[in-house]
């Protein structure tokens, strides 16, 4: 097995937002924010390349929205999926599977791309299986007031249209040992309903997708909530939990939105879990 980071292009959102209750002169110590009170993220993806399968975990903002629908994120810098495949050799078409954490816009807007003409979408990755969980489907197919802005059918039903659409099964409890990806899936639902959070079991080392469980390096802090969950009291437990198996099992933290952080470690202290260390993917893949 392989592991590949693939940036998939970077944008800024509103601090307030990404940090919920916490005041501004905590979090912009860690997360500084522009005259706009927006921060720096990332859409960092990342690609698994075990035996004859190509496994790309989310695939960022896309290309195919509104000049006016980026410029409420501010896009910045030159990252994108195909330079980044690229780099490692790598096409697009090469693609076997995409795994979804969740289907709101900045992780699963590349999964689907204009057709030639422009006259409707088709998916991203032609030969590609794409995989998110039954009951987030039905959550964002049919999605409340809240979230409605975050799923947008362009994204989402052009995979099911395409006929690549498949479901990881979900257990009983809330962690499957095993997914049909050969790697493990905790389930939570404090963000959105069912996001999957993959956890790859890579040489000696355990490697979590930390998806928007854990944003950034600035979020360990247990009341460090972001404003976009639907459930924050539910994401509470469910992050304690996670951060409680992270320290105890030495877990490597791939962040997903961090423009600044790649992965990192934690520890438990005296103030809870911190974080321990930071490392750039080329020292731990």
């Amino acid at each position: 097995m392989k592991l590949y980071p693939i940036e998939s292009g970077n944008f800024k959102l509103d601090g307030g937002a990404m940090f919920g209750v916490v005041p501004k002169t905590i979090w912009n110590k860690t997360n500084p924010a522009d005259q706009n009170n927006l921060i720096d993220i990332a859409a960092r993806c990342l690609l698994i390349e075990d035996g004859n399968r190509l496994i790309l975990i989310d695939t960022g903002m896309g290309n195919k929205q509104s000049e006016k629908f980026f410029g409420y994120y501010s896009l910045w810098g030159t990252h994108s999926i195909d330079k980044s495949l690229a780099n490692f050799g790598f096409h697009r078409d090469d693609i076997t599977d995409v795994f979804m954490t969740h289907l709101h816009f900045d992780h699963c807007g590349g999964s689907v791309q204009w057709n030639q003409d422009k006259t409707g979408y088709e998916v991203a990755f032609k030969n590609a299986k794409f995989w998110t969980n039954e009951n987030h489907w039905e959550w964002a197919t049919k999605p409340n007031a809240r979230e409605k802005a975050s799923f947008l059918s362009e994204n989402i039903l052009p995979m099911q249209e395409s006929g690549q659409l498949n479901f990881i099964q979900k257990p009983n409890s809330d962690f499957l040992m095993q997914s049909e990806l050969n790697f493990g899936v905790f389930f939570v639902d404090g963000h959105t309903e069912k996001m999957m959070i993959p956890q790859i079991q890579y040489q000696d080392k355990t490697i979590c997708f930390m998806a928007d469980l854990l944003p950034t390096a600035g979020h360990i802090p247990l009341p460090y909530v972001m404003g976009y969950d639907t459930r924050p009291l539910l994401t509470l437990p469910e992050k304690e939990k996670f951060m409680n198996l992270a320290a105890d099992n030495n877990y490597y933290l791939f962040l997903e939105h961090d423009a600044h952080n790649e992965i990192i470690t934690v520890e438990k202290t005296e103030r809870g879990v911190r974080l321990k260390d930071v490392f750039k993917t080329a020292e731990v893949f």
